[in-house]
């Protein structure tokens, strides 16, 4: 598919029909505190909805309550496997190449703010975690998932951010498009999805190509549960490459936000990993995953461990060695993955499960009432893959 400048600022005017039409009526009416507050006992798939929900809840659960009937299921159990035996892998990106990716779009960084403010970077990470962990479940489209319920929640937040910031009047449209655009949504879902699959090409981690075809497959399926429009969305992971340098192209550069948000996960994950000598070890693999230029943006820093960093391949190619030839190695490996993952996700959430709660209010002081400045545009590194 050809795309062009004007194709992409078309997918800029663009939001989720359906969600925001939701969102207006719940703030309408009075209801959306009403809507949080009864939606945290709705945990699950198929269980019963509380008394009280509002009407219009009620209608927009029952629309997004199953999955695409386009859905080709030999393929999502394809993905599973595959996120099973790479879960650990797949979580490094996630944390160390998506999450910065998404920092360093200004206008995303900004709205990453306005959401959850510059002091609760352990709420993003949790919610992205365990949205994740519920994804790649195998009965994660069943009743009893928890899944389902958490695309429909997370939709629904994302157009409560919408709403709030056009009605506030605390967003140039005409100059930025509307806030969490089509376009923004389809490049995270390429964040979320391609960027991992190079992530792992970058870290040396095998895969084949209907693994990773799968697993890109997974996300699509993701994107359209929460309201990206799957027509304008690359079908392919050679078109998906396409897109997402020509978004990046148009949008990455630096911002104070970015760089805030970008020293806050760092510290984050230096907090989880125990001690301090291991600490460094954080910044260089981001740098190391989304390259230079895209890291001096976000001023991470630079380490002794920035050439370290660049083993890791070896080192995981020697436990996929073990992995291959042992069948109980594959099993220990994939255990300690899955260990490792859940642990990882426990110390973010503290034990507490996210309940995405669609915001009542935005931050005051937040606002952005004109483009963002580009003083750099983005161009592929040289061992870009």
């Amino acid at each position: 598919m050809t795309r062009t400048e004007a194709s992409m600022d078309a997918l800029r005017r663009a939001g989720d029909e359906l969600a925001d039409a939701t969102v207006a009526t719940l703030f309408e009416r009075g209801e959306a505190g009403t809507f949080n507050t009864l939606m945290r006992y709705v945990s699950t798939a198929g269980a019963p909805l509380p008394e009280g929900l509002p009407d219009v809840a009620r209608e927009y659960l029952a629309a997004t309550g199953a999955p695409p009937s386009w859905v080709d299921w030999e393929e999502m159990e394809k993905a599973r496997l595959f996120f099973v035996d790479n879960n650990v892998h797949i979580s490094t990106a996630l944390s160390f190449a998506s999450m910065p990716a998404c920092y360093v779009v200004p206008n995303v960084a900004r709205l990453l703010s306005a959401t959850h403010g510059l002091k609760y970077p352990s709420k993003r990470m949790a919610e992205t975690g365990q949205f994740t962990v519920y994804l790649m479940r195998p009965d994660a489209f069943e009743a009893g998932s928890r899944f389902i319920p958490a695309a429909q929640k997370v939709r629904l937040l994302h157009a409560a951010i919408r709403h709030h910031l056009v009605r506030e009047d605390r967003w140039d449209a005409a100059a930025l498009g509307v806030p969490i655009c089509q376009e923004d949504m389809i490049g995270g879902q390429l964040f979320f999805s391609l960027l991992v699959l190079d992530s792992l090409h970058r870290l040396g981690i095998h895969m084949s190509a209907e693994g990773a075809e799968a697993y890109y497959y997974a996300w699509r399926v993701v994107g359209a549960m929460l309201g990206v429009d799957q027509d304008a969305v690359p079908k392919t992971l050679d078109d998906a490459r396409d897109f997402l340098d020509l978004y990046m192209i148009r949008h990455m550069g630096p911002s104070e936000e970015g760089a805030h948000l970008t020293r806050q996960l760092i510290d984050l994950y230096e907090e989880v990993v125990p001690g301090t000598f291991f600490d460094p070890i954080v910044s260089a693999l981001i740098r190391h995953l989304i390259g230079d230029t895209c890291a001096d943006w976000l001023q991470v820093p630079r380490t002794s461990w920035d050439t370290v960093v660049k083993a890791v391949p070896r080192l995981l190619g020697v436990l996929e060695t073990i992995e291959d030839r042992s069948p109980l190695g594959a099993w220990a490996l994939d255990r300690l993955g899955h260990l490792t993952t859940v642990l990882e996700l426990s110390s973010l959430t503290r034990g507490r499960v996210m309940h995405y709660a669609i915001p009542e209010q935005l931050k005051k002081e937040y606002g952005v009432t004109g483009a963002v400045p580009r003083t750099h545009r983005w161009t592929p590194p040289v061992s870009s893959v």
